[in-house]
């Protein structure tokens, strides 16, 4: 790890103060969640790493005088000095090695003296906490991000659906009954573990509404194709069409062109969310025989004759 003034860019014999003041403004810069810089957790480490140094009047001292390093680690036999064996902070382990003790509490035996960087974060980001040497919460995890697909009987009716996460794991998704095409559930706490021991973020599920052979979403309304003879154009009445709950009868009024759009209300989406129910809307198609037919042929020859007429008037 590099000096952490370097990292916290202060001088040598800076004041506490502003210590304090640089590594919040670099925390608030760096965090995780604030920055979207590819580098900005192993920045973020960096800085906090150096604050808890410089940071903390007895740890800085330490550091100052060579028996620490960056990362607060021993760099020899602390605790023989011109004053003898210290027993405190770090110092010689009879049972064997070096020993240095790090605490967080204020406990005497600790390097702290009560410094938590959790009351800086508290302050930056509102991270909740109870103060007074008791725990903090820490950073929040981030969230991850995924897609899954559903049929539009699915999205519809509701059910459940698996969606594999990036980082691997496969989470089970409720899907509630009426969902949009587009629209996000969040999983509380599926996301990535939060830094030392933080709350994970969470996991945010776009759901996308596969095609449909028949129907076409518009919102909270269907839209579909109507097949329907020319003698059902011209005449009229009663033709089955299909909706997500079975087929129902729809009058096509005598006369009926193609392209001729008719509503069937309430068999659209289902209410969901506070919202109503949505509309069916058929577009009629006006579909000929599949093979020639003599009859209908000499027919519309005699009417081209006697009943002429130009739908393309006023085009050109």
């Amino acid at each position: 790890m590099r000096d952490p003034y370097t990292v916290l860019g202060v001088a040598r014999n800076a004041a506490a103060a502003d210590i304090k003041k640089a590594f919040r403004k670099l925390a608030k810069t760096w965090h995780p969640d604030q920055s979207k810089d590819p580098g900005a957790k192993e920045k973020f480490a960096e800085i906090n790493q150096a604050y808890e140094i410089l940071g903390d009047e007895k740890k800085r001292g330490q550091f100052d005088r060579g028996e620490i390093d960056a990362e607060g680690k021993p760099r020899g036999f602390e605790g023989f000095g011109p004053g003898g064996f210290r027993p405190g902070g770090g110092g010689f382990n009879p049972g064997g090695g070096f020993h240095y003790e790090y605490r967080a509490d204020g406990d005497p035996r600790g390097g702290h003296a009560g410094f938590d960087a959790g009351d800086i974060f508290a302050d930056l980001f509102g991270f909740g906490g109870k103060r007074g040497g008791q725990a903090h919460a820490r950073p929040r995890g981030e969230d991850v991000a995924a897609t899954a697909t559903v049929s539009l009987v699915e999205a519809v009716r509701g059910g459940k659906t698996r969606v594999i996460m990036p980082t691997g794991r496969t989470l089970e998704v409720s899907v509630p009954a009426g969902i949009e095409d587009g629209k996000q559930i969040r999983l509380k706490g599926q996301g990535n573990p939060g830094p030392a021991g933080g709350e994970a973020g969470d996991a945010l599920i776009t759901l996308r509404v596969a095609k449909h052979p028949l129907f076409r979403i518009d919102g909270r309304d269907l839209r579909m194709d109507l097949p329907i003879t020319l003698y059902e154009a011209v005449l009229g009445g009663k033709v089955n069409a299909p909706t997500l709950d079975g087929a129902v009868e729809l009058g096509v009024p005598p006369g009926s062109s193609s392209g001729r759009t008719l509503r069937l209300r309430g068999k659209g989406l289902p209410a969901s969310g506070g919202q109503p129910a949505g509309d069916l809307y058929a577009t009629l198609r006006i579909v000929l025989p599949a093979a020639a037919d003599a009859d209908l042929a000499d027919l519309m020859r005699r009417w081209e004759k006697d009943h002429r007429y130009d739908p393309r008037a006023g085009m050109a």
